[in-house]
């Protein structure tokens, strides 16, 4: 986990930029997979939601929330159909146009509340409209591993975001950790060498290799 000193230095990142009128401020959180994402975006989330009324625009209870860039998975019929299963977590096994109009719905959209998905990994399903993104919010931690992905369709996005953080952590620690999230799925062994050699990692070495510079990089692990 990040620092308090790491995590204040991202609130004050997010405070010096202010969203147009009437907008919300979007915030891209990317890195590898189970490099830490939606702990850290969990924590930001809440030291927004904790500062003292006047500390920052948007601040005080519930003006920040998490969309997850994972609520946007193809459900694993349609992979199937693809025969990209194996490969969930790609790049491709996303619905990356409907995760862009999200986005520009949450970004000019303040007057109403909007419904969004939320990845359940217990049960490898997205869920929709599993999470509510309300009026008051203007604050939006989008989290995800392609979020900074200089290539198309990923590309588009970018110019979305008000501010990019980068989470970044040794392949080591994440090669241990995703070795412990598929034993605590119930995977054997060899099943769980075989998803991390050939699609988890190389997930991550492209997300590592192939997104652009984020406004900051915060190091962790």
């Amino acid at each position: 986990m990040i620092s308090t000193k790491q995590l204040e230095a991202l609130v004050a990142r997010i405070d010096a930029c202010p969203a147009p009128p009437k907008q919300r401020r979007l915030i891209a959180l990317a890195g590898a997979p189970a490099c830490g994402k939606s702990t850290l975006a969990g924590a930001l989330v809440k030291a927004l939601n904790q500062r003292r009324p006047g500390s920052g625009m948007g601040s005080g209870p519930g003006s920040a929330v998490v969309l997850g860039m994972d609520g946007y998975h193809y459900d694993d019929r349609v992979l199937q159909e693809r025969g990209l299963r194996a490969r969930k977590g790609a790049p491709g096994t996303f619905d990356v146009e409907g995760l862009h109009q999200m986005l520009l719905r949450l970004r000019h959209c303040r007057d109403v509340e909007i419904a969004i998905p939320v990845f359940d990994r217990s049960l490898e399903i997205a869920r929709a409209g599993a999470a509510i993104v309300p009026p008051q919010a203007s604050i939006v931690v989008v989290e995800g591993n392609y979020l900074l992905l200089d290539s198309p369709p990923w590309g588009d996005l970018a110019r979305l975001f008000d501010v990019s953080l980068w989470l970044e952590v040794p392949e080591s620690v994440l090669r241990r950790r995703l070795e412990a999230r598929w034993r605590d799925q119930g995977l054997q062994p060899e099943a769980i060498a075989c998803k991390i050699e050939q699609n988890d990692l190389p997930n991550a070495r492209l997300a590592c290799q192939g997104s652009r510079a984020a406004d900051m990089v915060i190091r962790s692990g």
